[in-house]
């Protein structure tokens, strides 16, 4: 008689052995295959007794007068895996025995690997999904949603000299900013396992600031900007100069000027930045003043002198000293070109 008995790595399982019969039993053995020798033994008098150093993993749940030798075997180990035997002293007959194949399953360790794709143009790994250590394989599968054709898929199995086995599935594409932020799920079965694991991940593709820019978001303030992937660091500086710092304030990609004042006027910078690059933009400032005494002054002088000058030649018109020094000046030109008709 035989059985198959499947249960998780580090559980609890019964080892049944129970025989009908009308013939006296004289003594109950277990054996682990391949071992040849009993490990533990059986007796109408004494009970269950190991032949070595006893094992806590194992505990007789039998009864000898029933005729009943089951076994509980607990913290189950991959090592436990064997056939075991149950072999019944039997008189006058002899021997009767029944085997168990305990077979172990081991869940998968499961895990996500960003492999840190950067923006290009060639096809690359962009994620590898990992089911580690299972018995039996497990099986490893790729959801990518809208992606389609854009990505592919390999897998590899590896054989452990344990008996279980590492399945890695490793996700290719070509690492554009179209597929940028894309979720994709890594689902992963097995007999092992009591239901599906779905592993989402949202793919990441790596680049430095595309281009940088400056926009007025308020009277006194500006904001630096860019895409880019982490997102960049900014920081604002004037080439050449050192920052006011009692007229501006610098928070992140925000600049802020706390009074309008000449100092302020020159060329700033906005560098943004991350792990895979930099780029910068320029912004000059020009403050004027909004109230100038001596301004207005020479404002009134250039009105008083342009009515002047109205005035003059007005008169100028009216009397005929235009016309003639018009036409003094047209003979004058005309004497580089050719004769005087004076």
């Amino acid at each position: 008689m035989t059985g198959n008995i499947f249960v998780v790595v580090g559980g609890t399982t019964t080892l049944p052995c129970k025989l009908i019969t009308t013939e006296s039993i004289t003594q109950i053995s277990w054996r682990k295959e391949p071992q040849t020798d009993h490990f533990l033994t059986i007796l109408s008098a004494t009970g269950p007794q190991f032949i070595n150093v006893p094992d806590k993993q194992f505990e007789f749940i039998g009864n000898f007068k029933d005729k009943n030798g089951s076994l509980r075997l607990s913290n189950i180990a991959l090592t436990d895996e064997a056939t075991y035997t149950c072999i019944f002293t039997l008189f006058p007959s002899g021997n009767a025995q029944t085997e168990i194949h305990l077979n172990l399953l081991v869940p998968p360790v499961t895990s996500l690997k960003d492999n840190s794709p950067t923006l290009g143009d060639e096809e690359i790994s962009l994620v590898t999904c990992m089911a580690a250590g299972s018995k039996p394989p497990a099986k490893v599968q790729w959801l990518t949603g809208t992606l389609g054709e854009k990505v592919r898929t390999t897998t590899n199995v590896t054989q452990h000299a344990n008996g279980t086995t590492t399945t890695v599935s490793t996700l290719f594409g070509v690492p554009t900013r179209e597929i940028n932020h894309h979720l994709v799920k890594c689902v992963v079965t097995g007999a092992a396992m009591s239901k599906e694991e779905r592993l989402p991940f949202t793919i990441q593709i790596y680049f430095s600031p595309i281009e940088v820019t400056i926009i007025k978001t308020a009277k006194d303030s500006f904001e630096c900007g860019t895409e880019a992937n982490p997102n960049a660091d900014f920081t604002w500086n004037r080439p050449e100069q050192t920052m006011p710092q009692s007229t501006v304030r610098v928070e992140g990609a925000t600049l802020q000027f706390l009074s309008m004042t000449s100092d302020l006027n020159g060329l700033y910078q906005c560098e943004a930045s991350n792990l895979y690059g930099k780029k910068h933009n320029y912004m000059y400032v020009h403050v004027t003043s909004g109230t100038c005494p001596a301004c207005w002054t020479l404002f009134v002088l250039l009105l008083f002198m342009i009515a002047f000058g109205v005035a003059a030649l007005w008169y100028s018109y009216k009397t005929g000293k235009f016309l003639r020094g018009q036409e003094r000046r047209g003979h004058t030109w005309r004497e580089v070109e050719g004769p005087s008709n004076f």
